[in-house]
């Protein structure tokens, strides 16, 4: 607050993300110094982490060492809709580990590891459908950048030998605490992201966000946190500017919640919350930065 009093908020914006950039830097040439063998870049984390722009900036340093990362989405595994397991309430489980097709990644994995070509899928959302695109063949000093909630997990690369994988963990760790008692929970940062995000591309209400952040949730707690020890490095995608520059955009979408909607406690716990920022300039973010995954002005296709 103090920073932004004073007329330094382009410097607080400039600090965070050249850290960021640093931190980029660093874990690009520990895999390309320290792991060598290294031809798979799984990445995992929570919902609204900063996944995508993250593997998007990670290949850009990637290339500056040299190397040829081509970024693969773990979607594109899914089952065909009608085969994927079903929740007890009848509707599709897209998170569980069983809608993706793990025989078919793991064999199309071991096909470009041994420099063999492989059709490549493509998952259609619209139809449920898996659609088939160009064939790849990995050439020298190629890596492949595969993101997917069930990045992690073991039993999803079981036939790709160690040695060829290293995990990445992302996720937006807290940097600031209110007072010497209470810090601002991991998830909380997370949360107001995702208002942002869902309102900018998918038109969501706060209310919405937050009626199904429980599902988000449940699905993390299952999938994803109980695997976070397997990563080889784990990366903080959290910037001290962060709910200065989100506050404008999200408070008016918070007010819009009525007191007699489910979501109204949260909704106001959350306000009160941003409450504690003075408002920053959100013109000061740059658009390949991390929090432009989230206020709909990245340059990257996220």
């Amino acid at each position: 607050n103090a920073q932004i009093q004073q007329g330094y908020m382009d410097d607080l914006v400039l600090m965070s993300e050249t850290m960021v950039e640093k931190k980029l830097a660093e874990l690009a040439a520990s895999i390309v110094q320290g792991h060598p063998h290294t031809k798979f870049i799984l990445i995992a984390g929570p919902s609204s982490a900063g996944k995508t722009t993250f593997s998007r900036r990670l290949a850009i340093h990637l290339k500056i060492l040299g190397k040829k990362p081509m970024p693969i989405s773990m979607d594109d595994f899914y089952k065909n809709r009608e085969d994927c397991p079903r929740l007890p309430d009848g509707s599709y489980d897209f998170e569980g580990l069983e809608a993706l097709d793990l025989e078919l990644f793991n064999e199309t994995m071991l096909k470009l590891l041994h420099n063999l070509p492989a059709r490549m899928p493509h998952f259609n959302f619209k139809t449920g459908k898996r659609e088939w695109r160009e064939t790849l063949c990995m050439q020298q000093d190629q890596l492949l950048i595969i993101e997917g909630i069930h990045g992690l997990n073991p039993t999803t690369s079981a036939y790709i030998p160690d040695s060829a994988k290293f995990r990445i963990y992302i996720n937006a760790l807290t940097h600031l605490n209110l007072d010497d008692h209470n810090r601002i929970p991991t998830s909380d940062y997370r949360l107001i992201r995702r208002i942002a995000r869902d309102y900018q591309f998918r038109g969501w209400s706060a209310a919405q966000t937050i009626s199904f952040w429980k599902n988000v949730r449940h699905g993390e707690d299952k999938y994803i946190y109980p695997y976070q020890e397997e990563a080889d490095a784990i990366f903080n995608s959290s910037m001290v500017y962060e709910l200065a520059v989100l506050k404008p955009i999200v408070i008016p979408l918070l007010e819009e919640v009525k007191r007699t909607e489910k979501e109204f406690l949260e909704a106001n716990r959350l306000h009160k919350l941003l409450d504690y920022f003075l408002e920053g300039d959100t013109s000061a973010i740059p658009r390949s930065s991390i929090l432009a995954e989230f206020i709909g002005n990245s340059i990257f296709d996220v």
